[in-house]
């Protein structure tokens, strides 16, 4: 991510897993699936197999595709679960997505300087409508995108320049944050800034670092 000089201001936008909201799929599987996921290891495994990396099943389900038991359907169809236990899972994530506090924190920070910022997340309809109605900060975002609401997931170029036009800045003003390298690059290849989230502190700093301006705390 390059400095800032002689830019406008930046616009952030933030992806919502592990960004602003925790996201821990290994345990999540260990609490819902205990017969199947009762170690890392195994734990491990079921990600792999219910998730599939985000694409797949779940990454139809993301973009708007699938619903909930059509979805429960094909990974019960695929892993040999039971109905049943692929949509326990399924209606256990909105909430295993819990605020995440010091990324919440900088959202505030961001909303009391007048800043708008943005979201750009791959999230299912049932997930997206629940943590809407479930967590009022949300609010404060200027706008957002969420992939099943356009068709497109993350790392597709067409739901960046779904956004990019929707938010109504040049791209080079956005910076983008995203847990999963692979679509911090796409970003970067369409020209927006972007960078790796780990946690609120490394990101920050991050940003600081390459000049873009940001609210004291």
């Amino acid at each position: 991510m390059s400095g800032a000089a002689g830019r406008p201001p930046p616009r952030f936008v933030f992806d919502f897993g592990r960004v602003v909201f925790r996201w821990e799929p290994a345990e999540l599987l260990r609490q819902q699936l205990p017969r199947h996921a009762h170690d890392a290891a195994s734990a491990a495994h079921w990600v792999e197999q219910v998730f599939q990396a985000y694409g797949g099943d779940w990454g139809e389900y993301d973009r708007g595709v699938l619903t909930p038991p059509a979805l429960a359907q094909r990974i019960a169809a695929r892993t040999g679960l039971a109905v049943a236990e692929a949509r326990r899972v399924i209606d256990a994530v909105p909430d295993a997505l819990q605020p995440l506090p010091a990324s919440v924190a900088w959202l505030q920070r961001l909303h009391h300087a007048g800043q708008p910022f943005y979201f750009l997340s791959n999230m299912p309809a049932p997930v997206a409508e629940t943590l809407l109605a479930r967590h009022a900060f949300l609010g404060w975002f200027a706008d957002g995108v969420f992939s099943c609401r356009v068709g497109h997931n993350k790392p597709e170029a067409a739901i960046y320049d779904i956004a990019a036009r929707r938010f109504g800045h040049p791209v080079q003003q956005l910076v983008f944050m995203d847990d999963h390298q692979s679509n911090v690059e796409a970003a970067r290849k369409l020209g927006w800034s972007a960078l790796q989230f780990h946690d609120a502190a490394q990101a920050e700093a991050e940003v600081r670092a390459a000049g873009w301006q940001l609210p004291d705390a």
